[in-house]
């Protein structure tokens, strides 16, 4: 059987905040190992159903054998983007008590040398979430162009050295391909002065950050998604939302912002143009983060960012 050991982040805080209710129909998105969807299936009980999707084959082998004695538990290997459609087509719109979405990267995923995900391993160049899919991190790096590299380090990881890491990188490239995680490393480290290097540490985070967003796509559709998803809760019905950095976080804003949101007219307006209607109320005013205690157990939860609305 695969270990796909992973921590789950903000347990405690995502299990108070889906108010799960016995008897309820319960999706998550991303189920990776499983240590959201064990709690939620403790608290709806054998009259309630949880849905699950995941497109790492490995989380939904393991998740189909934690699970195996569960007759409630639906598994289903997709991107979460596709639930909408699966929840529709099974009859299932209007009728979702709670939906839990965990942007992160799995524990599993960063420490399995071979995924290719983390500068602190060395394995080749890959970073798929879904294994069966063709774009992989060699194909990026080894074959982007310079003006496309230069976008997804701006955009996806908001690197200010952009230029000198992608210089760097066409340079190394043209005499042989960069297979590995350490190769890409070591570009990445001689485009700093050695003072920061030392100095800031984990000066790779940001251009494998972005070069993992565009493999996989993380923030393709994702706003229409979340809409999408907001539409089929039920009444009292509740979205939760772990994001891990500011690009996530700023599009979950957003759409919970204008689903918490009536008319949106400007003020000097007599009637309202605009029939914009509010949909949902805010539960967390201010995103819950990790607590020192979980902090200390779990130094991934730093950066998570949970934030949750309820369907009116």
């Amino acid at each position: 059987m695969i270990n796909f050991q992973h921590k789950p982040v903000l347990l405690d805080e995502v299990i108070s905040g889906l108010n799960i209710k016995p008897g309820g129909i319960y999706v998550d998105c991303t189920m990776g190992g499983g240590g959201h969807s064990s709690e939620i299936l403790k608290r709806i009980g054998s009259r309630g159903v949880l849905i699950g999707f995941d497109k790492d084959e490995d989380a939904i082998k393991t998740c189909k054998e934690r699970f195996k004695e569960f007759d409630n538990v639906i598994i289903v290997k997709s991107d979460f983007k596709n639930a909408y459609k699966f929840l529709i087509e099974n009859g299932y719109s209007k009728k979702i008590d709670g939906i839990l979405i965990d942007l992160g990267v799995s524990s599993y995923q960063i420490d399995t040398a071979e995924r290719g995900f983390s500068f602190l391993h060395n394995g080749k160049l890959d970073m798929r979430m879904d294994q069966s899919q063709e774009l992989t991190a060699f194909t990026v790096v080894n074959t982007y162009s310079e003006k496309q590299l230069l976008k997804i380090l701006y955009e996806y990881g908001e690197e200010s050295n952009a230029k000198n890491i992608v210089k760097n990188i066409c340079k190394a490239r043209q005499e042989k391909p960069i297979e590995t995680t350490f190769e890409l490393k070591e570009i990445i480290e001689k485009s700093f002065p050695k003072k920061i290097i030392y100095g800031k540490g984990g000066v790779s985070k940001k251009t494998f950050q972005a070069i993992r967003i565009e493999v996989n796509q993380e923030l393709e559709g994702l706003k229409k998604c979340i809409e999408n998803l907001i539409d089929l809760l039920n009444e009292k019905g509740r979205i939760a939302i772990i994001s891990f950095h500011s690009l996530e976080d700023r599009i979950v804003k957003n759409v919970f912002k204008d689903a918490t949101t009536g008319c949106i007219c400007p003020p000097k307006t007599p009637v309202c143009i605009c029939k914009h209607k509010q949909i949902c109320d805010m539960v967390t005013r201010k995103p819950i983060t990790a607590r020192q205690e979980e902090l200390q157990k779990n130094s991934r939860s730093s950066s998570a960012k949970l934030r949750i609305v309820e369907k009116i």
